[in-house]
This record gives C-alpha cells, structure tokens and sequence, in this order.
C-alpha cells in the first residue's frame, strides 16, 4: 500500500528523500545541505510547484479561520498530486535523487494525529494521489517541544506555527508512531545538537540505508 513507484527495480531509478519533523526542528537547513551533499533535487510539500505555492498560500495564511480539517487534509494531496506530476516522478526516472522538505507523512502528522483525521483513510487518499510513489526514506528531525518552541519563538508565525502546544505535541507523537510502523523506511535523528552535527547524522543515515 505504500510503495515507492513503478521503476523503484530499475537500476538509474533516484532515490526519494523526505525530511520531517515539527515545526523547529532545523529539517528545512538539513533538507537544503543534504540536497547539496548528494547533488539532489531541492524541493518542498506544500508549494514546491507554482499551483502548490497558490495551495500553500491558503494552507499558512494565518487569516484563514474555518477552512474544515478534510479540506485542509485534500488541500495537501492535491498539493502532492501536482509535485509528484510536475517535479518529483521526472526527477527520479531520469535517475536523479529528489530531497524533499515534508511529504506525505506531514499530511498524517498533522492532518492525522494533529487534527485528529482517520490515518488509515489519509494513506488511502494519499496513495491515489501518489500513485504509488512514496518517498524511499524519511529522515525524521526530532526536537523536544520546549527546544521547539523556543526556536520558532522569533518567527512571525504561519496558520500551524500558531496552533497550541497540545497540537504540536499530538503531531510529535503522530511521527513517532509512523517510524515505529515502518523503521525500514525510517531513520530518526536528534535535532537538539548543533545543525552541523544534525546534517551529519542525516547524510550518515542515508549512506547506510540507501547505499548513496
């Protein structure tokens, strides 16, 4: 059900590379040095197409009150729809490694443990809008709440940047709980010591897991 693509067996395939974490963990800077360290493709969920920066726009506009949980939830999938279509599937067949700033686990997180969604109904939604292609490792940043909350306490803050520390809380765990149901595809790393130290330890778990 959650695979990684028709042409994971082909030898050229790219390899699909997602970054989580809540909010403060540092995953964005990781994404963007790991990108760099493997020569990847950079890109984002949600707005890493221009018809996902639109999406984007409603999602973290902070004067957006009563969008309801589902569409928000249909919001991310159309989001990933797109950059599968437009950005991510091309890259990969051409043989080139994608580095992505969330994924579809966010959409769990956050839609699911976060707002409370059915995660079973959310995969099955997001594999439709996948179609089958989902990342090949995710490298999960996690940082205590308080460390969390302490790095983003001088950001003028986005729609889920301002929700309150139990969501945030809920959205930890939902992570949690998805690396313990699939540790083949997850690897999960301290975000607490120096970014330096961090972007080490991301570059080591994918050169141990997926040989690159």
């Amino acid at each position: 059900m959650t695979g990684t693509g028709d042409d994971l067996s082909t030898p050229t395939r790219g390899r699909y590379i997602a970054l989580e974490g809540p909010e403060g963990s540092g995953k964005s800077t990781v994404a963007a040095r790991l990108a760099a360290l493997l020569g990847a493709m950079l890109t984002r969920e949600t707005g890493g197409t221009p018809i996902g920066q639109r999406i984007r726009d409603i999602l973290h506009d902070v004067s957006v009150h009563n969008l309801a949980d589902r569409a928000e939830a249909l919001l991310t999938a159309a989001d990933r729809a797109q950059h599968l279509h437009q950005m991510v599937r091309g890259a990969l067949v051409d043989g080139r490694h994608v580095v992505s700033d969330r994924s579809v686990y966010s959409t769990l997180a956050y839609q699911g443990y976060g707002r409370g969604l059915d995660v079973a109904e959310l995969r099955v939604i997001n594999e439709w809008a996948l179609d089958g292609w989902w990342p090949d490792l995710v490298v999960l940043i996690d940082v205590p709440p308080e460390v969390a909350a302490q790095r983003i306490s001088d950001r003028n803050l986005d729609r889920f940047e301002r929700q309150d520390a139990k969501f945030h809380q809920r959205v930890r765990e939902g992570f949690h709980r998805l690396a313990d149901d699939e540790p083949e595809r997850f690897v999960v790393i301290d975000g607490s010591p120096p970014i330096a130290e961090v972007i080490d330890a991301a570059r080591d778990g994918v050169r141990q897991r997926l040989g690159i």
